[in-house]
């Protein structure tokens, strides 16, 4: 079984390769350059590109044969069986992408007898990286394709996602909130927290400074958590590794959750659209 996933899933290299997994990337393009999401730009070059003057990046969703091509290799390799996880088709056209690849594959291969299932994950960045985590893990304890398939598309939109940001102007072009919440939320250093409702980004809770934004991740996070399902969180930053090493350390100190936690930082894809300072966590709630 082959699993692969669009570059949205955030999921850090080291793990993508101790599951064998394998990325198609989204297109970023700056000033009429386009790149290809986290092969040959990072966060960390692209906003440094923006502190220095560049303009802010809009992205793409990989094209139908990009993902038709990506299936063919991995025929190639031996693989009878494919779960591709992509991001919610309510926020990018990646999944509609895949489904168009997909189709593309079987009009050039007729005969194949290849299962391939593209997931609209319903969830953003690492939401659907929890998802293609999951999958890795019963894959590897043995579960059969039809089982993780099922498990995925079932519990889906399960995946509790939490997003604060330090930069509202990013959200703005993003379309999430209106300009004057921007700047009332600048004088008052209130943070707005993103979650997922109907497959979009929605504002669910403001909150005033960083260690209230804490708070909130750590008392959802006690009262919504599925101890039998959430064995492990994640835990996404866009350009402070040390805001999510410190809520990986409230976690630990201030729930009973005794899991694993990774950190993980944002690609560009989705760090383009959240801006410097983002926070997130990833759980399976109840």
């Amino acid at each position: 079984m082959k699993l692969l996933a669009d570059s949205t899933c955030d999921i850090s290299q080291d793990v993508l390769t101790s599951y064998s997994i394998d990325l198609i990337p989204l297109t970023v393009t700056i000033e009429g350059t386009d790149y290809q999401d986290r092969i040959d730009i990072t966060t960390d070059s692209y906003f440094q590109r923006l502190q220095a003057g560049s303009e802010q990046a809009s992205t793409g969703a990989p094209s139908p044969r990009l993902y038709a091509d990506v299936f063919q290799k991995a025929v190639e390799d031996g693989h009878k069986e494919i779960l591709c996880i992509c991001m919610s088709s309510g926020t990018s056209a990646s999944y509609q992408s895949g489904e168009l690849g997909k189709a593309q594959f079987f009009e050039e291969h007729p005969d194949s007898d290849v299962k391939i299932h593209v997931l609209d994950s319903k969830s953003m960045s690492h939401g659907s990286g929890w998802l293609l985590m999951k999958s890795a893990q019963m894959r590897d304890n043995g579960y059969s394709f039809d089982d993780i398939v099922h498990y995925v598309e079932s519990h889906k939109t399960k995946v509790k996602h939490f997003l604060s940001v330090d930069d509202l102007s990013h959200l703005i072009r993003s379309g999430r909130i209106s300009g004057a919440s921007a700047v009332i939320g600048k004088l008052l250093n209130i943070k707005p927290i993103m979650s997922m409702k109907d497959g979009k980004g929605a504002v669910v809770a403001k909150e005033r400074g960083r260690n209230r934004v804490f708070k909130h991740y750590i008392e959802e996070f006690s009262k919504r958590n599925d101890t039998e399902q959430t064995n492990f969180v994640l835990i996404g930053y866009t350009t402070d590794r040390q805001v999510a090493l410190d809520l990986q350390e409230k976690l630990r100190a201030e729930t009973t959750f005794t899991g694993d936690s990774y950190i993980m930082q944002m690609g560009v894809a989705v760090a383009t659209h959240v801006g410097p300072g983002g926070l997130s966590l990833f759980f399976m709630e109840k």
